[in-house]
């Protein structure tokens, strides 16, 4: 769908840069200073901070097209930066003590993360200490602040999923990412050892997805801060692995169009199963923008109406996103699979696609196994499985 965006507008002018940095980003297994300086100086990292400091606060479509472009260019750069955008939009709903210890003198600050409730805690006066090694904190390198998960108990002697936010100055950065894909998002691990965390620096999950979080109503006048925080977090993941489908259909093309077999000399760019592979992954990448389009609109249009979705609403924002990161896959392995074994050297862009496209679905959002439980049950009137994200 063609919608005004200036931002995507302002990005495309430097996606070129960015595309020359990809194999760098490997190299460097974390995304190059150049990149996030690149991303920054159109304001990216804006899409989602609140306007109080500066931020645009655009819709989540307007925001997804960003990210499924900057993919295409660079899909490790997209994922790190993604995050770092998207823990805005959560951090917003954070206390507004906690909103001007990261932006009141530093609007520009992000925070990467590692939310998984891994961190252990004991309780503290005004606070907790929080201990542990977080995994999987993507783009840390070139963020201020961390969001970290943890299980606190609760006064009726059960656990509350919570989130805190921890300074820079608070950890240390662990270089263990060594990956086989998204090789350049510097997914590092974040080690952290009893660090005071101040209660208006923690945040009950639950209460961040049904509208009852300490910042929450902040900012009346907002048309995207109305809303769960998972959904925006979770959307980035199909955006990339949809940007990256769509940049392997012109690779594919191009590749193929000028592809001779070595044995025959036969050219394969009127080849009938080629042509029949780039027809099937076309349609089947354009279905899957469709679909993350119309789910993407849903979550402006609850955003804007200041309606919070229900149960079966947010199974299907959840498990819609999956599903097109599984078509996206399959359409990136159909053209992979016939695009010859030059493709393979790792100097290619097409075997990074591949790579890259597959790591999009491994994460625990987008695990389709795991989404189609849920969905499944939602379907069947079944009571969610607490053992399933």
């Amino acid at each position: 769908m063609k919608r005004p965006n200036p931002l995507l507008e302002d990005l495309k002018s430097v996606l070129p840069e960015i595309a020359k940095n990809a194999s760098h980003a490997e190299d460097l297994r974390k995304v190059p200073t150049e990149n996030i300086e690149l991303l920054k100086k159109i304001g990216l990292h804006k899409a989602f901070l609140p306007k109080a400091y500066g931020g645009y606060e655009i819709s989540l479509p307007e925001f997804c097209d960003c990210i499924a472009a900057l993919a295409g260019a660079c899909c490790s750069t997209a994922w790190a930066f993604s995050l770092l955008c998207t823990h805005n939009h959560q951090m917003a709903m954070f206390s507004k003590e906690l909103q001007e210890d990261v932006w009141g003198n530093n609007p520009d600050a992000t925070a990467s993360s590692s939310i998984a409730p891994f961190g252990k805690y004991e309780e503290a006066e005004g606070g907790i200490k929080f201990t542990g090694n977080m995994m999987w904190s993507s783009g840390c390198d070139h963020a201020e602040w961390a969001i970290v998960g943890f299980l606190r108990d609760n006064s009726e002697g059960a656990k509350d999923y919570c989130f805190a936010v921890i300074p820079r100055s608070d950890y240390s950065i662990q270089d263990d990412w060594h990956s086989l894909a998204m090789k350049g998002s510097g997914t590092k691990t974040l080690v952290i050892e009893d660090a005071f965390v101040p209660e208006h620096r923690i945040q009950k999950a639950k209460d961040m997805m049904e509208g009852k979080s300490a910042g929450f109503g902040l900012y009346p006048d907002s048309k995207v801060f109305y809303a769960p925080y998972r959904p925006y977090f979770a959307s980035g993941f199909a955006s990339m692995a949809l940007g990256v489908a769509e940049r392997m259909l012109e690779v594919f093309k191009d590749v193929t169009s000028k592809r001779v077999r070595a044995y025959t000399g036969a050219k394969v760019n009127a080849a009938t199963p080629a042509l029949m592979r780039l027809a099937e992954s076309t349609h089947q990448v354009n279905a899957a923008r469709a679909f993350m389009e119309k789910t993407w609109d849903e979550h402006r249009e609850f955003a804007e109406a200041h309606r919070y979705p229900n149960r079966e609403e947010l199974a299907y924002w959840r498990t819609n996103q999956a599903y097109a990161v599984k078509m996206c896959i399959e359409a990136v392995d159909r053209l992979f699979n016939a695009i010859g074994a030059t493709q393979w050297m790792l100097d290619k862009e097409a075997q990074r696609l591949f790579r890259d496209c597959h790591m999009c679905g491994a994460h625990a959002y987008t695990d389709y196994d795991v989404c189609a439980q849920i969905l499944g049950r939602e379907i069947m009137g079944l009571e969610p499985d607490p053992s399933l994200l």
